[in-house]
């Protein structure tokens, strides 16, 4: 039946979405400074990317691969200061300790600034590839249907932990008192600035 394509693609989705690098951080940083919708939206421009990027690696599109392999270095360096850009502004950020409203913050340019951060990312589609691989969901070319609905399946699975991250971080935000939030903004904004070098670098 097609519809199984979509609840596979719903873990896939919910797998890839899990592991806390540095989009995880941003967006929980990003929650904490300016709410539940500010860090879902960025979650869901994530999503978008990894919901594109299931759709490439499923249909086979092999001039993609081509290009990517090609231009992994320009990925890499776009990618890399980016981090580093967002990784430097978050550390220098000084929280206020109450959130910004939702009009102050543009949620388009955080939905657009997450979204380009994992496309850029030669790993999001990469690794996509392999899951799909491994989880027996072959070559879709030609197909469709079922590539329509695991993709769909991939936004909403990974749709679904920023939603539950956004949730998480909205409960345990009034727990930070201003120290604690001046602490979190420093070690994530390094963490972050570090896994832009990792990234730049190609180590």
């Amino acid at each position: 039946m097609e519809i199984v394509f979509f609840f596979r693609g719903l873990l896939i989705g919910f797998v890839v979405a899990v592991p806390v690098g540095p989009i995880g951080l941003l967006c929980i940083n990003r929650t904490l400074s300016g709410g539940a919708a500010y860090g879902l939206v960025s979650g869901l421009g994530v999503a978008t990317a990894d919901a594109i990027a299931a759709g490439i690696a499923v249909l086979g599109l092999a001039i993609f691969f081509s290009f990517l392999t090609h231009q992994e270095v320009w990925f890499h360096i776009v990618a890399g200061l980016f981090l580093c850009y967002l990784g430097f502004k978050i550390f220098t950020s000084k929280p206020t300790g109450q959130v910004t409203s939702a009009k102050d913050i543009g949620l388009a340019r955080a939905y657009a600034s997450m979204f380009l951060l994992a496309m850029t990312n030669p790993g999001t589609i990469l690794s996509l590839l392999a899951i799909c691989a491994g989880w027996g969901v072959g070559n879709l070319s030609g197909n469709y249907l079922s590539a329509a609905l695991l993709t769909s399946g991939v936004f909403f699975g990974s749709a679904l932990w920023w939603f539950l991250l956004a949730s998480g971080m909205v409960f345990f935000g009034p727990k930070f008192a201003y120290p604690g939030l001046r602490l979190v903004h420093r070690i994530s904004g390094l963490i972050i600035i570090g896994f832009g070098f990792f990234v730049l670098f190609g180590l």
